[in-house]
């Protein structure tokens, strides 16, 4: 072999090789997204009647945060604010709504992509709810916006029926034998219940986990459950399991039947990265996209879903916008419990410093990758966190430090409550804060840019279901 194509060859096993090295220096990055789990429903959190064994033993191995908050109150939202890391006066998808105002466009880059950027392989299982195929379209697909890999729903409706008659793979129907009564977005009435969705997620969760093992992987499960069936409060969840004996209503057992299931099946996750030697190298989030839901039958107050903040999901208190969020790294990230005031907004700031890949600017988003690291006195502070809700008469929210502002209704006077005395939001102090207030409503009219696809709600307007 020429001397020149020796070297050559020399040269590139060499690049290979660092590359190779630094691949897989790189850690994973897990992000397990729950669907309407409140603050207060997993044990490591308060919860005294829902079991969940699994998170709470994940609990102790990972820092717990206390001051944690969802994109938005409700679905659509919150999961286009994690992905853009803009806030809902900001990012694209601002409420649940059409398949032309839900839908992110080319030009809205994704946490997706920028892990694609990185030479990450990406996958989502779960619910989108960001671009949907089934009215026909195709921009905003999680397949366009960064995902290499997708299964599971589109459609938000879809996604209220664990017994679909077909799911999606990348941008194909996969069909299912479950039968019944289903209408163009694939939500209805069960007839025949053969095959539960979820288990199929989590299959697929796990069987991206082992093809990309040996290459970093950033994989994204916006699993359903506890979301109810809100068209036909139908089942979520096989059976009752540990809860068909108690004195509870059905819709009750139902509900926490589905957590249950949920933690047994993040369990089955954290087994699979044990099994193939990916604990210590890979991090994984636990959250949830909102507060807990009253739908279906449903009670909260039953369960102090809530933990000790007041509301619910469609509320911009606490309830409704603080959840879980539990982090593992177990070669860098102590186990601890943190007060930091952090939201969905912060994972793309957050995983850019601690994977590497590049962040755009202008972004509603503040790394708290020194507060997981340990080096609390490197840790920038949220100078504000800001909130919109467009159904109904709308609402707005900011978190000004330990203040919180509350317009319970859009064109409402600003309710002021001092929130770390004051968890529940109980003692307006508006009147004794005068100063504070102005602040807070000069912050509402800052961060609001107006969207031809969001106007501002009317006063009258009825409360969406």
């Amino acid at each position: 072999m020429p001397t020149t194509v020796l070297r050559s060859l020399l040269a590139w096993l060499l690049v290979s090789s660092l590359a190779i090295a630094q691949s897989q220096g790189r850690p994973n990055v897990i992000f397990i997204m729950a669907d309407d789990l409140g603050y207060g429903e997993l044990g490591c959190y308060g919860q005294q009647k829902i079991q969940t064994p699994r998170l709470d033993a994940f609990a102790r191995e990972s820092l717990r945060f206390t001051q944690y908050y969802a994109g938005a109150t409700v679905c659509a939202p919150s999961r286009s604010v994690l992905m853009t890391g803009l806030h809902t006066g900001h990012t694209r998808v601002r409420g649940n709504s059409t398949p032309e105002r839900q839908t992110l466009l080319t030009e809205d880059v994704t946490l997706a992509e920028l892990f694609q950027q990185a030479g990450y392989a990406t996958g989502l299982a779960g619910k989108w709810g960001l671009g949907d195929t089934l009215a026909g379209g195709e921009s905003g697909l999680a397949t366009r916006q960064g995902f290499d890999f997708f299964y599971g729903y589109y459609n938000q409706h879809h996604a209220h029926n664990y017994f679909p008659s077909f799911l999606f793979k990348n941008e194909q129907r996969v069909s299912l034998p479950n039968e019944g009564n289903f209408d163009d977005k694939g939500a209805g009435k069960v007839t025949n219940k053969q095959v539960y969705a979820h288990d199929l997620i989590l299959d697929e969760s796990l069987n991206f986990i082992r093809e990309h093992q040996k290459q970093p992987f950033f994989l994204y499960c916006a699993w359903t459950l506890p979301h109810a069936n809100n068209e036909h409060k139908e089942a979520g969840i096989p059976d009752h399991g540990i809860y068909k004996d108690r004195d509870w209503t059905d819709a009750n057992k139902m509900h926490a039947a589905m957590v249950t299931y949920l933690d047994t099946q993040v369990g089955k996750l954290l087994d699979t990265l044990d099994e193939l030697k990916l604990r210590d190298n890979t991090i994984v989030f636990f959250t949830s996209d909102n507060g807990p839901h009253t739908e279906s039958g449903n009670d909260p107050n039953f369960f102090q879903s809530s933990g000790s903040v007041r509301g619910t999901k469609r509320s911009l208190y606490d309830g409704g916008i603080r959840v879980p969020l539990l982090v593992r790294w177990p070669s860098k990230i102590k186990p601890g419990v943190t007060d930091h005031i952090a939201y969905h907004g912060d994972i793309l700031a957050t995983t850019s410093e601690l994977v590497g890949h590049k962040l755009p600017s202008g972004l509603d988003s503040v790394s708290f990758a020194p507060t997981l690291l340990g080096r609390l006195n490197e840790q920038k502070p949220h100078e504000f966190l800001y909130w919109e809700f467009y159904e109904g008469a709308g609402a707005r929210a900011v978190r000004l430090g330990n203040w919180k502002g509350v317009r319970p209704k859009w064109h409402a006077p600003v309710e002021l409550y001092e929130v770390t005395q004051d968890s529940r939001e109980e003692h307006n102090v508006a009147a004794e804060h005068p100063e504070v207030v102005q602040r807070i409503e000069q912050l509402m009219i800052e961060q609001h840019t107006p969207a031809t696809n969001w106007p501002i709600p009317k006063a009258n307007m009825a409360v969406k279901k």
